[in-house]
């Protein structure tokens, strides 16, 4: 069996090669490779080398840790098992909270190597179990981890949208929720999409989502959410990937569903 790989994804070198001398003297035999120094290298890193084991670092340039489990959850090769991540955070304990519930791992900043070597344990066993367990419900596991990371802290709440005040060149346009075909993000906006035009509005994805009643829009990939009842169906393509067509919009572009989001069209 071959030795076990770790990338490690942390902006601040001194922190980075700390980590990894301390993970080679309680982990011998795993392998780690260059670290990474922001969210974009990370990415592309771990889907050039697919380690099996993640240290991400929750704030960084580019994509923060939590933005790149997220691309590799859509990203990651169907044939490779998703690696193990553990988030290396400076949060507080209700942001440490939230990390158990999602039943990942997390190292506070400094990091301690009695903290560590815990972590390294239950990294190992986890490897074991996985090597004997199912792959696909190994890689629905880390999908339903990912997903929970993805939901707005419990307790969170904000008020729910009845209209959008959207930009359509000098002009405001009120666009009725129930009107909105879907919301994709486009650089630092949101691309508004009815049946008949699109508008612009100022604000990121992440933000709108907390607005938007989840039982009538769903979110079907990190820069697509989609009012459910619009939706005509959803349809493989060789690839096996998911697309969506949507009444009012019979001539418009399908939308793509990541991985993450395809348990929603499973049948009942």
């Amino acid at each position: 069996m071959a030795a076990p790989t770790a990338l490690i994804a942390e902006d601040e070198p001194l922190l980075a090669q700390a980590l990894r001398q301390a993970l080679a003297q309680c982990w011998p035999e795993l392998a780690t490779l260059q670290p990474a120094t922001n969210g974009h290298e990370a990415l592309a890193l771990a889907l050039g080398k697919l380690p099996d084991v993640l240290f991400l670092d929750i704030r960084m340039p580019g994509h923060s840790g939590l933005e790149v489990a997220a691309r590799l959850g859509e990203e990651w090769p169907a044939q490779r098992p998703f690696p193990l991540l553990v988030f290396v955070t400076a949060y507080d304990d209700y942001a440490v909270q939230a990390f158990e519930r999602a039943a990942v791992d997390y190292l506070l900043k400094p990091v301690s190597r009695e903290r560590l070597t815990v972590t390294v344990a239950r990294l190992q066993g986890l490897l074991a179990q996985r090597a004997a367990s199912d792959q696909e419900a190994h890689l629905e596991r880390a999908l339903a981890q990912l997903r929970a990371l993805s939901l707005p802290p419990a307790g969170q709440t904000a008020p729910r949208l009845d209209f959008i005040r959207a930009a359509v060149g000098n002009r405001v346009r009120l666009i009725a929720l129930a009107d909105v075909l879907y919301f994709e993000a486009a650089d630092k906006y949101v691309n508004v999409v009815t049946a008949d035009g699109e508008a612009l509005i100022r604000t990121s994805l992440r933000e709108l989502i907390p607005q938007l009643d989840p039982r009538q829009f769903w979110q079907v990939h990190r820069s697509i959410v989609v009012q459910a009842g619009r939706i005509q169906g959803a349809q493989r393509d060789e690839a096996g990937k998911l697309w969506l067509s949507l009444h009012g919009r019979p001539d418009g572009p399908r939308l793509p569903v990541s991985r993450l989001f395809a348990h929603l069209f499973r049948q009942m």
